[in-house]
């Protein structure tokens, strides 16, 4: 289906609308597995989007598991939620650490499509239950295993490799990053979904101690993602049907680029799929980077936020710093930058991230945020990344109604 099919007069892409959602804390949880996650949020996001079960036509479950979890065959537990969901075509959704944003687009696409006309796209991981080693094994498997295995620290080494060729081509960077975590968990501060509500400060996450000790490469701990329990869920209906809900975020611009999956057969540090990702949804959404309200990007370690600044268009390769030490990036700041906390504070249950982050934009944009809210909040940015920017979803979000 052409990019010109799909959009309207106003620039945007005709089709899917998100018009309702939940969202679970997310944290490490005992008392609930992902059964448990799945269901509360599927029955809560057609709770608020008022649609019955009935009237829903398919179903797309965003979930890594790998071996978190015993069961891999997940897409009908949404049906725990509701028995009206019986029946209804349900389909997991697999892209490694983007699987949400891979479920919502298959949702957005089948209604797009005409192949339904209400759709329920979820998000959801349960990682705790296994050891910390093991699930740094599970997550090193969405790497090249062929030649990236043998990195030390799964995907914390990978990204320590790719910090430490940043830092080799542009200088030392560990202050910014530093910087970048200090404003992500501050910024969770206000997230009452964030799996870590605390604010470390710039001197402990700039100071290598007990508390924070190197993890891979240049990488400290401060610098990683958690390792997270949670869910998150939306309801998508076709655009015709929004004079039946109370609110509508629409697609300004939607894009899905992926790369080789291989570090050895490109630049890791060019990020060149979020680049495309970014470039193809602002086209689309016939505005520049600098139109955003906000947005939302996939800081698994903060080097990927750095990184993606680089991507969006915001600082030049090698000069990412400079957005986050000009307060360009902070909550206050002309271009506010994971006001959620990101992965880093929020935390990082794989399946559900890429959802995760469209509701927390889609509540800013229709002024549900609560201490998170932007006094400004008319166009959103997502950015969802599965590997090592292997994978690269970018969604540009704007309130409808």
């Amino acid at each position: 289906m052409s990019v010109d099919f799909l959009r309207n007069q106003t620039g945007g892409v005709m089709g899917a609308v998100i018009v309702g959602w939940s969202h679970s804390p997310f944290g490490k949880f005992d008392n609930l597995d992902l059964e448990g996650l799945i269901a509360s949020v599927s029955r809560n996001a057609l709770t608020d989007a008022g649609v019955s079960a009935q009237e829903v036509g398919g179903v797309w479950l965003g979930n890594l598991n790998g071996g978190f979890e015993s069961g891999i065959f997940n897409s009908s537990l949404v049906m725990q939620s509701d028995e009206g969901l019986r029946w209804k075509p349900a389909t997991r959704v697999e892209n490694a650490c983007a699987s949400g944003s891979a479920a919502i687009y298959s949702a957005a696409q089948a209604i797009e499509s005409g192949a339904a006309r209400i759709a329920l796209a979820v998000g959801a991981e349960k990682m705790s239950a296994v050891p910390g080693h093991e699930a740094t094994r599970i997550l090193g498997n969405c790497s090249y295993v062929k030649e990236e295995a043998t990195i030390d620290g799964g995907f914390a080494g990978i990204f320590g490799h790719v910090a430490q060729q940043y830092f080799d081509r542009y200088g030392n960077q560990s202050e910014a990053l530093a910087r970048i975590a200090a404003k992500n968990h501050r910024n969770g501060m206000s997230n009452p979904f964030a799996h870590m509500r605390r604010d470390l400060g710039f001197e402990f996450c700039n100071t290598v101690s007990d508390r924070n000790p190197l993890i891979a490469g240049p990488l400290r701990k401060t610098d990683c993602s958690l390792v997270s329990d949670g869910a998150a869920a939306l309801v998508l209906a076709s655009e015709d049907l929004i004079s039946e809900f109370k609110k509508a975020v629409r697609f300004r611009g939607r894009a899905h680029v992926s790369d080789f999956l291989p570090m050895s057969k490109r630049d890791a540090i060019a990020f060149e799929g979020p680049s495309r990702a970014w470039k193809t949804s602002l086209q689309q959404a016939g505005i520049g980077v600098n139109d955003l309200s906000f947005a939302e990007v996939h800081d698994c370690f903060t080097i990927a936020e750095l990184l993606s600044y680089e991507a969006m268009g915001l600082a030049a390769r090698g000069e990412g710093a400079k957005a986050i030490e000009s307060g360009l990036v902070e909550k206050e700041g002309r271009l506010p930058i994971n006001v959620s906390g990101g992965l880093k504070s929020k935390g990082h249950p794989i399946g559900a991230t890429g959802v995760s982050m469209h509701v927390v934009s889609s509540m800013q944009l229709c002024g549900e945020a609560g201490e998170m809210q932007l006094s400004k909040a008319e166009l959103g940015g997502v950015f969802n990344m599965g590997g090592s920017a292997v994978t690269s979803y970018v969604s540009i979000l704007e309130r409808l109604k």
